[in-house]
């Protein structure tokens, strides 16, 4: 009866998932849909655009060559009148000069006749008729404004839609998650000369497979690349997964975007639980710092409201590890000016980082099983470990647990990483700007772990969401290899 109630369940499950899957492929078509219309209409407006702008430089030219061609016939009209009224002058002039001489063939004197003839000589050596070019200046032909748009109307004909570079394909096999940074990388179906750069887009969801329409991020965006691969870096994951997409575009247009890729970005993320923590922290979100007023300001911080601890958030379970490792715990008190962190971990390896203001004057970072006491500090249990600060009057390094220390004589960083392998028993603290390893409890863990932080003038950055640093993991290996050092603060808890 349980075996088939159990099958019937993983049905249930694997139909409740494909009905999902469904329903978003269903509001991807119909948004495809919506996007054809949209863009065949953008695609005829600016159709009709190019035409009209074709259309208003082919009259502009039409306007100019034509007002050319006027210009040119005014200009020979005017040297053929110039020259016709040279003409009409030169003809007066020799008229009179041929009716004076016809007048001077009646004239009987000789000596008169001498100077007659003598004046009529000399008025024609210098008549203006004798100097005319009978040849027109300009000729009538206009044939050089002529025009032949043959090899334009070829070209015309043969104008079609802009090549549109085809869709690249992101080489899943080579794209890389590490260092909260992801390497993406792709190439084209076939060699296209033409593409000028590569846009990138990406977006984060909690959601494997296909991107979904409904209840997601917009998309993030990367654009002129120039190379087939890039690299996204300074990546906070706080979502389980990372949709990208890539797309080629010449020098005109854009083409498709290439099958979208979903990357798994897991790493842990927590806040600080403010329903817990010392009446003497400010608490929000991950930030703490010590107040000295006894936490009258605590109902407010910034202008967000802390969180209620006898209401569940709507969108988390009250079985998920951050609603059941909040519990109803009472408020730390005393000395322990302690906050936890409202996520519990256990299993798997995770990493976070801790950065203190300069004028800290006393902090601790580490873990601590679920539960502990109002007034236990971290490291004087065997339920607690961490490394203490203590910068009053002069600098003190210490790791701690069991109300035991361990001097640590290495400068103290600004920044300290903390690494948790649950499974493999081991919490390191780091140099989270060098890697350099600051100190290794090494245990077996048999409870799920808080991560925690006692604070005492001054304030405390935590920053979550981060991978396990390749530089750790390399040192994990060789510290492993090697058999590590144990602590003598270590215990089997």
């Amino acid at each position: 009866m349980d075996e088939e109630r159990e099958t019937l369940q993983r049905i249930v499950s694997t139909l409740v998932n494909k009905n999902d899957e469904i329903h978003n492929f269903i509001d991807m078509l119909n948004h495809t849909i919506s996007n054809v219309q949209v863009n065949s209409s953008n695609a005829i407006s600016e159709l009709d655009e190019e035409f009209d702008g074709l259309y208003s430089v082919l009259h502009e030219m039409k306007g100019s060559m034509a007002n050319t061609i006027q210009q040119e016939e005014a200009r020979k009209i005017q040297a053929l009148q110039d020259q016709l009224s040279q003409c009409s002058h030169a003809l007066e002039s020799s008229e009179e000069l041929l009716e004076l001489a016809v007048q001077s063939l009646d004239i009987k004197n000789p000596v008169e006749l001498l100077e007659a003839s003598r004046q009529i000589k000399d008025s024609v050596t210098v008549a203006s008729a004798f100097r005319l070019s009978l040849k027109p200046k300009v000729s009538d032909s206009m044939t050089h404004m002529m025009v032949d748009f043959a090899l334009e109307k070829r070209m015309l004909q043969a104008v079609k839609f802009l090549p549109v570079p085809k869709a690249p394909e992101i080489d899943v096999a080579a794209c890389l998650v590490a260092d909260n940074c992801i390497t993406i990388s792709w190439r084209m179906p076939e060699e296209d000369s033409r593409i000028d750069h590569f846009v990138l887009e990406y977006r984060k969801t909690n959601f494997d497979g296909l991107p979904r329409l409904k209840g997601e991020q917009h998309w993030e965006l990367v654009d002129y690349i120039k190379a087939t691969q890039y690299t996204l870096s300074g990546l906070k994951f706080d979502t389980k997964y990372m949709n990208l997409r890539v797309q080629a575009c010449n020098k005109a247009v854009a083409g498709e975007y290439s099958d979208p890729v979903t990357l798994e970005t897991k790493a842990f993320v927590f806040s600080l639980d403010s329903t817990s923590s010392h009446p003497n922290l400010k608490v929000e979100d991950t930030y703490v710092e010590w107040d000295p007023t006894g936490g009258k300001g605590q109902e407010k911080i910034k202008g967000k409201e802390n969180k209620n601890s006898n209401t569940a958030s709507p969108k988390r379970s009250t079985n998920s590890p951050r609603a059941s490792a909040r519990g109803s715990r009472d408020r730390f008190a005393g000395e322990s000016y302690t906050v936890l962190g409202d996520t519990a971990v256990e299993s798997g390896q995770h990493y976070w980082e801790v950065r203190a203001q300069k004028d800290c004057k006393s902090y601790s970072v580490g873990v601590t099983y679920r539960n502990p006491g109002k007034f236990d500090q971290l490291g004087k249990t065997n339920s607690s470990w961490c490394i203490h600060i203590n910068n009053w009057l002069q600098t003190t390094f210490s790791a701690k647990h069991n109300n035991k220390a361990k001097t640590l004589d290495i400068p103290v960083p600004d920044r300290i990483g903390v690494y948790c392998d649950f499974d493999g028993g081991q919490l390191s603290f780091y140099n989270a700007n060098s890697k350099a390893l600051l100190h290794t409890f090494r245990t077996k863990f048999t409870q799920p772990l808080l991560p925690g932080f006692m604070i005492w003038c001054g304030g405390l950055t935590v920053t979550t969401g981060l991978q396990v640093p390749s530089a750790v993991k390399t040192l994990q290996k060789s510290e492993n290899g090697l058999g590590g050092s144990t602590s003598s603060l270590n215990n089997v808890a």
